[in-house]
């Protein structure tokens, strides 16, 4: 199988102007259409792709053009096979990524574009300017002549008078107007700290999503935007092996953020996923092979999940004999404990011996190469992993051995090494991919 299906990448100059929102109105909107729609994420994001899957109701995945390699993102690509076309999602700013072999850009919206042939569409917030919009289009639109470009949607449009005059700078630069969007103060999604809320979370997902539809038709030449759409070369591939056959996932809103190439690629190569969930209380299945705790929110439920007997004996049964691995919130439940952000000290299930709090706040952000020290589940030691960790969290305590060396997309040292104690793993960052020579 090959991806065949015409594809576009939507992006922006910054984030903030709206781009998610133009994603999920136009994902839906094409659906509506009778399409078969394809969605991607450029880039490391864990949330997104979930609000993708519910707006084109066919998987999101990611593509990831730092931490994945050619035969991934091949595999990956071959998840279009069927659609009618691909829309795609940049990360922050077109042509914002790391400075790895001294190249600006890389692991960019920009490069997944030229690497997958997707056209750019460029959301532009023309609040607070007109005609100068263009000149931020323009300078979009040539930064990078080798790459494709459809053209604009003008998003917090404030009258006629406005758009106009917006229309007329982009004449001159001769950008192609796909859109122009109203302001309207209720096409926003919900916030936390990590950005969007989950949408799990949302609490009427669907009707925002058709709200966003209904903006979306009204507001953006959709005929235009089918025709801008571009097939790029054919890929093919394969997505990466289960590290076990029986798989116990936690899975609710405080363990969510499991990438999902990484469980398509189990289940299609036989494994079994058996989902459980620490905040009702349920012990992962007792015939599991591996125990896989994701990140999420845990701060949010500490108290729960410091209460859930049920689901903290099976867990530490499960440890004495068979392997468990958390990621980022995943590994916070598996510490010592967790303090949350008003101090509160909860147990945690004590199998690591980390301790961490959100009342001492600290940023991490970044992507990760590590080198594992220890085997992890689906590694063995010495393999070369690449990953992404994003977290506010302060490490109080780490005692336990180090998991793997690891460093940020420079190779520079971080300290957040991940834990090794027994059957038990833990890593701050989410695993996406490994690193291939």
């Amino acid at each position: 199988m090959t991806q065949t299906a015409p594809g576009l990448l939507i992006s922006a100059p910054s984030s903030g102007t709206g781009k998610t929102t133009v994603m999920l109105g136009l994902l839906r909107a094409l659906a509506d259409e009778g399409l078969t729609v394809q969605p991607f994420k450029s880039g490391p994001d864990y949330i997104d792709p979930a609000f993708h899957h519910a707006a084109a109701r066919r998987e999101a995945f990611n593509i990831d053009t730092w931490a994945m390699h050619e035969g991934l993102i091949g595999g990956i690509s071959e998840r279009a096979d069927g659609a009618d076309i691909i829309v795609a999602e940049g990360s922050m700013g077109l042509f914002d990524g790391v400075a790895t072999r001294g190249e600006s850009g890389f692991g960019s919206s920009a490069e997944t574009a030229l690497h997958m042939g997707w056209p750019v569409v460029l959301v532009i917030d023309v609040g607070g300017q007109a005609q100068s919009a263009a000149a931020t289009a323009l300078g979009f639109k040539t930064y990078n002549p080798d790459l494709p470009f459809a053209g604009v949607i003008l998003n917090r449009c404030a009258s006629p008078r406005h758009e106009r005059l917006a229309r007329l700078g982009m004449d001159k630069a001769g950008i192609d107007v796909l859109g122009v969007l109203p302001r309207r103060g209720d096409l926003t999604l919900p916030e936390r700290h990590l950005g969007l809320i989950q949408a799990v979370e949302h609490p009427d997902l669907e009707t925002a999503i058709s709200g966003y539809a209904s903006f979306l038709r009204e507001n953006v030449d959709l005929a235009a935007i089918k025709a801008a759409a571009r097939s790029g070369p054919a890929r093919t591939g394969t997505l990466p092996p289960p590290p076990a056959q029986r798989i116990a996932l936690a899975r609710d809103a405080a363990f969510s953020f499991t990438y999902p190439h990484l469980l398509t690629g189990w289940r299609e190569a036989g494994a079994e996923i058996l989902p459980f969930s620490p905040l009702a209380d349920e012990a992962p299945d007792p015939t599991a092979d591996l125990v896989w705790l994701p990140g999420g929110y845990p701060e949010l439920h500490a108290g729960r999940l410091a209460a859930a007997e049920t689901y903290l004996a099976g867990l530490r049964k499960h440890a004495e004999t068979r392997p468990v691995h958390g990621e980022c919130g995943g590994y916070m439940a598996l510490g010592q404990a967790l303090i949350d952000k008003d101090g509160s000290r909860h147990q945690m299930a004590g199998l690591l011996g980390l301790v961490t709090s959100y009342d001492k706040r600290k940023f991490h952000l970044g992507y990760r190469q590590a080198t594992l020290n220890a085997p992890m589940p689906g590694f063995g030691a010495g393999a070369r992993l690449r990953g992404h960790e994003f977290h506010y969290s302060t490490i109080l305590d780490e005692p336990d051995a180090p998991l793997a060396q690891v460093g940020d997309a420079d190779g520079n040292p971080v300290p957040e090494t991940g834990s090794v104690r027994g059957n038990v793993t833990g890593t701050f960052f989410h695993l996406i991919a490994e690193a291939i020579a």
